[in-house]
């Protein structure tokens, strides 16, 4: 990693002197040509019976012209600016930005599973309905769940489906109800998601552990709610240690436990939801489970249930025959239906089935610890030069804040914007809302001693240049080939295409 401590100025002239590459457009010049046509042999026929003259034109306006080796070296200018998970550490909390071994590209390019097609019948797919029901098994230990579906295409996605099966349930039983109970500290898309499926949301406050307190729960829990949703380990890094009283607090009154499994690679191998008295939960193949994750997917987000929501699982289902083969059952009368139009993102379904079968039990174990390693490791560096708003033990990420820095007015946003000068990618920022100014930092088990000391290493340089030069971080970044936008105009007046 390259270390950046140097003076404004010097970084300024550093940054005005960077070449800037510009958009295509403007590479554009008339006659540059990458690639000739070759000449049109179809017979002419009158134009005017192919496509009305209304439809036509003669000339495209700001047509780009621009060569072979222009368009090449322009978009590999562009790749050398981006930054990847293959370049360095990607900490961003709660997302687990992990590296994804090569191993498990190779198979999921293997043709039979790559050039398959989802409307070929059953005795043509046998193989790729063998591996869907292996990983559904697997999942099942692991979720220590009877049942799984893969339906799912994403972490949102799969919290839709559990909670839709809760509706579904509580329907069957006679009463619907009309609230979802959601901590404060859980992930953003959980109230978005129980809303989407017809529910009324209720917040409930943390206590100071950062975690849900039993008699809070208690005291929420009527015959009017439907199902808490609670993340574990929750969006502070915070294991819910009294899950096993929300269960039966829950149970007691008829309603249901959803776990938000996304945080799963802080306890996989170690830990099994359905041991926890959870009825629902679904987790993140594409976090834990190992595929490419960012640029919007693609993903899977598989959803467990307990014996008396699994009646309700999506249709159709991939069931074992006595001989050994497979096949879809469409025959669920209570359930909830589709929630893909095929099978889940099958390319994500090989790539995780391979991870799990490459690491084996201990392997996946082993993550967990490592996570957890590797997260207490960076708290304890920065502990003190920044300010630690729950004290309870972290698991897989640690949330800090800017309390220490506000005092030189400088903020969270300044600090990730430094922290780009010393060439990492910040961490999460201003999530969990329960803490003011949050930096929520998670290393993943990936990251070797080095890279974590590295990362450490520049957030306690900008720690102190925050005491001795704050305005330096608060006009961060200097080396960039970017320097700092107006991010709120560009959020409320984006251009989405490039203009003269």
């Amino acid at each position: 990693m390259t270390t950046v401590v140097e003076p404004q100025e010097a970084a300024e002239r550093k940054a005005q002197s960077a070449p800037r590459e510009g958009s295509i457009f403007e590479h554009s010049h008339p006659g540059r040509c990458g690639y000739q046509l070759p000449a049109l042999d179809v017979p002419e026929r009158p134009l005017d019976s192919i496509l009305a003259k209304s439809l036509r034109r003669n000339s495209i306006e700001g047509e780009l012209e621009v060569s072979e080796v222009g368009v090449v070296r322009h978009f590999t200018r562009l790749s050398k600016l981006n930054v990847s998970i293959d370049a360095g550490m990607y900490p961003l909390g709660s997302c687990t930005m992990k590296h994804n071994p090569r191993i498990n590209e190779e198979i999921a390019r293997t043709p039979g599973f790559a050039f398959s097609h989802p409307l070929q019948p059953d005795h043509q797919v046998q193989g790729n309905l063998e591996l869907i029901w292996n990983l559904e098994q697997t999942l099942k230990e692991i979720f220590g769940l009877p049942r799984v579906t893969l339906q799912p295409v994403a972490g949102a996605h799969g919290e839709l489906t559990g909670i839709m099966m809760v509706r579904k349930a509580q329907e069957k039983a006679g009463n619907a109800r009309k609230y979802i109970l959601i901590p404060d500290s859980a992930h953003g898309t959980n109230p978005a998601s129980a809303a989407f499926a017809g529910y009324q949301i209720k917040e409930l406050k943390s206590n100071s552990r950062g975690t849900v307190d039993p008699a809070t729960l208690a005291e929420a829990v009527t015959d009017e709610v439907a199902a808490l949703m609670v993340t574990v380990p929750n969006t502070l890094g915070v294991f819910e240690s009294e899950i096993r009283k929300f269960a039966d607090i829950l149970h007691a009154k008829g309603a249901y436990l959803y776990c938000d499994g996304a945080n799963l690679n802080a306890f996989v191998g170690i830990a099994r939801p359905g041991d926890m008295g959870i009825d629902v939960m679904h987790t993140n193949l594409h976090k834990t489970f190992s595929t490419p994750h960012g640029g919007g997917g693609p993903g899977a987000g598989p959803v467990g249930v307990s014996k008396r929501l699994v009646p309700f699982l999506p249709a159709p289902t991939v069931e074992r025959r006595e001989d050994g083969s497979f096949y879809l059952e469409y025959d669920h009368p209570d359930s909830i239906g589709r929630m893909r139009a095929f099978n889940g993102n099958f390319g994500v379904l090989v790539r995780a089935l391979t991870y799990m079968r490459s690491m084996g039990p201990e392997g996946l174990r082993r993550i967990a610890e490592l996570a957890v390693l590797n997260a207490n490791y960076i708290r304890a560096r920065l502990k003190g030069s920044y300010y630690l708003p729950y004290d309870a033990p972290s698991l897989h990420e640690v949330v800090f804040s800017d309390k220490l820095q506000s005092a030189q007015e400088v903020h969270t946003l300044d600090v990730a914007k430094r922290l780009m000068d010393y060439g990492f990618h910040p961490p999460t920022i201003y999530f969990p809302l329960i803490v003011s100014g949050a930096l929520m930092i998670e290393p993943t088990e990936s990251e070797p001693k080095e890279e974590l000391d590295s990362f450490c290493e520049a957030m306690l340089a900008i720690a102190r240049e925050v005491k001795e030069r704050p305005e330096l971080v608060r006009t961060a970044p200097h080396t960039t080939p970017v320097r700092r936008l107006d991010e709120a105009r560009a959020a409320r007046n984006p251009i989405l295409r490039w203009q003269k």
